[in-house]
């Protein structure tokens, strides 16, 4: 089975939406199961993971009742705020949907780049494994230090990292982001995701032979039994269509033998998220 394990469904709503400015008019509009279920029958893919756009568990009940009304979504990543001081009972209450398969905060806009080390969100985020779920780690190379420590202090928990870390693409930059790439895969409850790049490229410019460096580093980072592909739909339209996206992958790991491709197109995935 082949597993997109990271895209996004929204009902376009300006002021929840305003992180979509005026270059991204692309993405302006409702964003739906039917839409991207077409997409999948046309480039062979058979069941996805949604994940949280929007920070509130309204947005998390909005992803949970879409997969209950389509069986190609096959898991969930919502939102839950770690911070309050009824964390464990919103957790208790979520660990009845067999879809939520984990959470994710969109720590990326964070101003401040230590937020991950925060003792408040800390706090929640500990209890994650007591209810088997797993965490994306939404973050841009800048936050990679704050990523690394929290990774290292939480051993037993199930980590994901989004969009390779967002490494400098449009400008070649590699070298500090690849280092924390290495310190980071060294955990081995890290996985990483495979999405993502397009937008961190130039978006009316890019070739696929601009990814193959980073590809490079999280090959050989992490191994491909710890890699997961994820297009990003519907934020890849920025900068490319869902088989452009697809193909980059598919050039990249053109030699690689069955069974790596298989864990990489979906088996890792469902192994990662328990779907």
């Amino acid at each position: 089975m082949v597993i997109d394990a990271h895209q996004h469904f929204w009902i376009y709503h300006p002021p929840k939406h305003a992180w979509i400015n005026d270059a991204m008019a692309v993405l302006k509009r409702d964003f739906l199961p039917a839409g991207l279920k077409a997409i999948y029958r046309e480039h062979g893919i058979q069941g996805c993971v949604a994940v949280q756009a929007e920070q509130s568990e309204a947005e998390t009940n909005f992803l949970l009742g879409l997969a209950e009304q389509n069986d190609f979504i096959k898991g969930v990543v919502g939102w839950v705020d770690f911070r309050a001081d009824n964390i464990e009972e919103r957790l208790q209450h979520f660990s009845r949907f067999e879809k939520l398969k984990g959470f994710r905060h969109i720590v990326q806009d964070e101003p401040d780049p230590n937020f991950l080390l925060r003792t408040d969100f800390q706090r929640g985020l500990s209890l994650l494994p007591q209810y088997g779920y797993t965490y994306d780690i939404l973050v841009y190379p800048t936050q990679l230090e704050a990523a690394l420590r929290l990774v290292d202090r939480f051993p037993d928990h199930h980590f994901v990292l989004d969009h390779i870390a967002k490494p400098y693409i449009k400008t070649g930059q590699v070298g500090e982001w690849a280092e924390y790439i290495k310190a980071i895969a060294a955990h081995p409850q890290v996985f990483c995701k495979i999405s993502g790049m397009v937008t961190e490229a130039d978006w009316g410019a890019w070739k696929a032979e601009d990814f193959f460096p980073y590809l490079d580093v999280v090959f050989e980072a992490f191994g491909p039994d710890r890699l997961l592909f994820g297009s990003d739909w519907p934020v890849c339209l920025l900068a490319a269509d869902y088989g452009q996206v697809k193909s980059i992958l598919e050039q990249y790991t053109e030699s690689l033998s069955g069974w790596e491709k298989a864990g990489i197109w979906g088996g890792n995935a469902g192994a990662f998220y328990g779907l």
